[in-house]
């Protein structure tokens, strides 16, 4: 029989064949997510430079508003729509009620902006790392499964000993053999996992970063603005 890769999953057994499906599956799921992460977060990064040139151009806040609407996929984008709209909301109840606005009311609008600005970093936040905690869970579960085919394989070997009442290599091949190669399989499925899950980590943590150093200066701008009017 040759010894291929191929020829040994061919003629390996049920649970051989089973434990080689399963680490097919998270591969392929592993795989899938790091292509659309890479999209993802490029996509993001594009439209987060188109949008803070936008903002740091702009005149007014209507101005930065409609460059935000243009740019969905910038996270500070989206914290500055729901910063801005928060503003709007308020702006138009105390229109509607005709009450003076004093600091004391002012400065509660900051605390309620700044509440829909963190609520918003937070979703975002969550959006631009679902899915990489799979990465972890199949680095971490895939050497496991691969031991377990390991562990039947050579089971497998010894029971085949057993029966035949040899310890040739012709006996106990087939069962290392199938081993050796969960055990590889599991490795080549968890490697590349921890390495994008440590990227896109720090991919992530990136965007956060930037995300909260915007969120200062939106809020800060907001602040002076309020504080110069009263």
């Amino acid at each position: 029989m040759e010894f291929s890769i191929f020829e040994i999953m061919k003629h390996s057994g049920m649970m051989g064949k089973l434990v080689m499906l399963v680490l097919l599956i998270f591969s392929v799921l592993s795989w899938s997510i790091v292509i659309m992460k890479f999209l993802v977060l490029r996509k993001a990064r594009h439209a987060s430079l188109d949008f803070l040139d936008a903002f740091w151009e702009s005149k007014t806040l209507n101005e930065a508003y409609k460059a935000a609407r243009a740019c969905p996929l910038s996270p500070e984008a989206t914290v500055f729509v729901a910063g801005f709209n928060e503003l709007k909301k308020i702006s138009a109840a105390r229109s509607s009620t005709q009450t003076e606005t004093t600091l004391e009311m002012q400065l509660a609008t900051m605390d309620t902006m700044k509440r829909a600005v963190r609520k918003a970093q937070f979703l975002e936040s969550d959006r631009l790392a679902s899915l990489v905690s799979i990465l972890a869970t199949t680095g971490s579960a895939t050497p496991f499964i691969g031991l377990f085919g390991t562990v039947w394989g050579i089971m497998t070997s010894f029971q085949s000993i057993g029966q035949r009442g040899s310890a040739s290599l012709a006996v106990v091949a087939p069962g290392i053999s199938e081993a050796l190669v969960a055990t590889a399989a599991g490795l080549a499925v968890a490697i590349p996992a921890v390495i994008f899950f440590n990227y896109f980590s720090n991919k992530v943590a990136e965007f956060d970063s930037n995300v909260e150093s915007f969120s200062t200066d939106f809020i800060n701008l907001i602040e002076r603005d309020i504080l110069t009017r009263t």
